[in-house]
């Protein structure tokens, strides 16, 4: 009986954990506020060609994170907070990994899913906070008031990075809507090889013998695989006419292939590629062809009931 008690009370502990890890992986922890920008005035354009405030939010793990029944809520009073519930049904608010969702704060919630019911203040301070289904807090963020001008926003250094800086002062630091925050310009392997070879007659040399190289190897493999095919060719014909001298299968040409063989192989492929064919008049002559009577192809005359055996 202790038995019996034992062995439910750990079966409804493992019940309890693995709904509770069920639970966690539903949270959406993995969904980040990657980057913000208020003021729009020759920015990035949405759907509706209007330049508008927008969110960005950053998928960090290597798997889809659905922000469908997810709450964006926003704030620059104390006390005034306005929140968008991100609706169900709209298979692009499933972020791929390692991708990026945009959200237009323009307040205008029927343009489509990704336009939210609030405006973003150009003058405070704006705390903006991504909640889950369940409404548990996944990322915040306060963009200070009177740190970003226009078409400039606060961003992560790097996507999914702790630290936050300003885009759009600089050439280096610009302004990456639904694309990595850090975008590599330069190649330093590609610069070096450059410098040592402006031309390019080193890499024109390196392509040429890649490539002359590779038919040398084609050659040689089918040079090897070709003699291993015809001498397989005479051992199974000497095998099939009994014959183990060497000399004397040569002699009889065993395993050889007849010359007529490679003549009919020569005229196929001439014909195909000279396209000689027999030309055929395309004009058809329909002509009615009277045949006398014959009492040999009359039907009257045939057996029309099967003869009885008595």
């Amino acid at each position: 009986m202790n038995k019996t008690k034992i062995g439910i009370f750990l079966s409804l502990m493992l019940v309890l954990g693995f709904c509770s890890s069920c639970g966690e992986k539903k949270a959406n922890s993995k969904l980040l506020l990657n980057e913000v920008l208020i003021n729009n005035e020759s920015n990035f354009q949405d759907d509706y060609g209007v330049h508008s405030a927008w969110i960005e939010i950053f998928n960090k793990s290597y798997g889809s994170a659905d922000l469908a029944g997810c709450y964006l809520k926003f704030s620059s009073q104390p006390g005034d907070t306005a929140t968008y519930f991100i609706p169900k049904g709209d298979v692009l608010t499933l972020v791929k990994p390692r991708q990026h969702a945009l959200f237009w704060a323009d307040g205008e919630p029927n343009r489509g899913t990704f336009h939210t019911n609030f405006k973003l203040d150009s003058l405070n301070a704006n705390w903006i906070g991504l909640y889950d289904s369940g409404k548990k807090l996944l990322d915040q963020i306060v963009v200070p008031a009177g740190v970003l001008k226009a078409n400039q926003s606060y961003a992560r250094v790097s996507d999914a990075t702790p630290e936050w800086e300003v885009k759009g002062e600089t050439s280096d630091k610009y302004v990456t809507p639904s694309t990595n925050n850090q975008t590599i310009d330069s190649n330093a392997k590609m610069e070096k090889f450059e410098q040592h070879d402006s031309v390019g007659i080193g890499m024109s040399i390196s392509a040429m013998s890649v490539v002359f190289f590779g038919l040398i190897l084609l050659y040689i493999s089918f040079k090897i695989v070709g003699k291993i095919s015809v001498n397989l060719s005479k051992r199974n014909a000497m095998r099939a006419k009994g014959i183990t001298d060497k000399k004397e299968a040569k002699e009889k040409l065993l395993g050889e292939a007849p010359g007529e063989v490679f003549a009919a192989i020569s005229l196929a492929l001439h014909e195909m590629q000279s396209d000689v064919h027999d030309v055929e008049d395309t004009v058809l002559t329909i002509t009615r062809v009277k045949r006398s009577y014959s009492p040999w192809s009359s039907k009257i005359y045939t057996l029309r009931e099967t003869p009885q055996r008595k």
